[in-house]
């Protein structure tokens, strides 16, 4: 096996910061690891169009994203698991009954099957990002989504996980969950990257600070959770840094070893 190391690093609350500026310690620390010959990759539950910019800044070209279901390694797709088309189907049907609307993600683009709708709008704004969702409701037929979000409350979550027993149901903001394929996390989407560079479980490294990162943080040898971090993610990182607006990737990297 390979004695490179290679670091993950979430983006929401980890490499950005609470409004989505990207540090310049952390961006200074990037650039050092790389000049360390180090691999740096991103794992995030971001679609791939929506941190094309941090990507491109950065200058990385190897990530996982959709929390596990679209996975590149240096500009090249090795591994995509998309949401079965029929059980989507069914949870648009149901979701429409609930009043409840959702976004359909593939690697381009994202739509929303409700125009207009307010929740939608609110909640991709707080992502600050470039891209908002159309309408085209018929945008998941015949075409693989990796990732939908479902606009729902926490009392309502429950209700829908109970009927879909193929997907999961992710949590990351008041109104919405992300429903991905049952089993798929960020984790699975790093040992496709891990096992094709073949690097040694003791050289892999990983950030993050959500509820989509606790697989990551417990698997992952190398593990650090950002002071901001739920409390969750804390317990199930090895190790746990500043905030990521006190130098946290900066602390934390040097924690590790691999800066100083």
């Amino acid at each position: 096996m390979s004695h490179n190391r290679i670091i993950f690093f979430d983006i929401d609350g980890t490499l950005l910061d609470h409004n989505k500026e990207l540090p310049q310690s952390a961006e200074r620390a990037i650039f050092d690891l790389k000049d360390r010959g180090y691999e740096v990759a991103i794992a995030t539950g971001r679609a791939p169009f929506m941190f094309k910019d941090l990507r491109e800044q950065l200058g990385i070209d190897t990530y996982v994203s959709y929390n596990g279901q679209y996975v590149v390694l240096r500009g090249e797709v090795i591994y995509t698991n998309p949401l079965n088309r029929k059980a989507l189907q069914a949870l648009t049907q149901l979701a429409l009954l609930h009043e409840h609307a959702m976004v359909y993600m593939d690697h381009e683009d994202m739509k929303a099957n409700v125009p207009n709708d307010e929740f939608v709008t609110k909640t991709i704004n707080t992502l600050k990002a470039v891209v908002i969702p159309s309408h085209d409701p018929l945008y998941h037929v015949d075409r693989d989504i990796y990732q939908s979000l479902l606009m729902c409350q926490t009392e309502n979550e429950s209700f829908y996980e109970e009927v879909f027993e193929s997907f999961d149901f992710v949590r990351w903001h008041l109104n919405a969950v992300d429903v991905v394929p049952a089993g798929g996390t960020k984790a699975k989407g790093i040992r496709k990257i891990t096992d094709k560079l073949g690097i040694a479980p003791e050289y892999q490294y990983a950030f993050g600070d959500a509820l989509n990162d606790i697989e990551m943080l417990s698997t992952i040898t190398n593990s650090v959770a950002m002071g901001n971090a739920i409390p969750e993610a804390k317990a199930a990182a090895k190790y746990v840094t500043k905030p990521v607006d006190e130098d946290g990737i900066l602390h934390g990297l040097q924690m590790l070893g691999l800066l100083s």
